[in-house]
């Protein structure tokens, strides 16, 4: 099971630091993933990092502004965004898979209940 912390209300060039708590297994052999739901709109995979740090994955609307990492001895990933824009707003969660983040997001299961992120001026 995840718990995401860290969301909150930010202006647009902000940053935020989103915490991915797991709890009840070690995600030491697990990606993780991030994802984000906007309203209106379906969930989507923003980033992913496998277990063993060396591959990560980022969806292009991302890329060179969120940072995906991960502490394997704390059961915990985090992604750091910088440089917000309000088309981020969104709810974001976060899952694993025991693939290698090449494969299809569908993949990633185990949600958790999500944290809110709001970039408005």
């Amino acid at each position: 099971q995840f718990v995401e912390s860290g969301g909150g209300l930010v202006q647009p060039g902000g940053s935020l630091r989103l915490s991915c708590a797991a709890s009840g297994f070690a995600v030491d052999d697990y990606a993780i993933g991030w994802f984000r739901q906007a309203p209106g709109k379906e969930r989507e995979g923003v980033s992913c990092i496998t277990g063993d740090e060396k591959n990560t994955r980022y969806e292009y609307s991302v890329k060179g502004r969120f940072t995906i990492s991960r502490d394997n001895a704390k059961n915990t990933a985090y992604l750091q965004m910088d440089n917000l824009r309000p088309e981020d707003t969104a709810v974001y969660y976060c899952a694993a898979d025991e693939g290698d983040c090449s494969g299809s997001w569908s993949l990633f299961g185990s949600f958790g209940p999500g944290t809110q992120v709001t970039v408005s001026s």
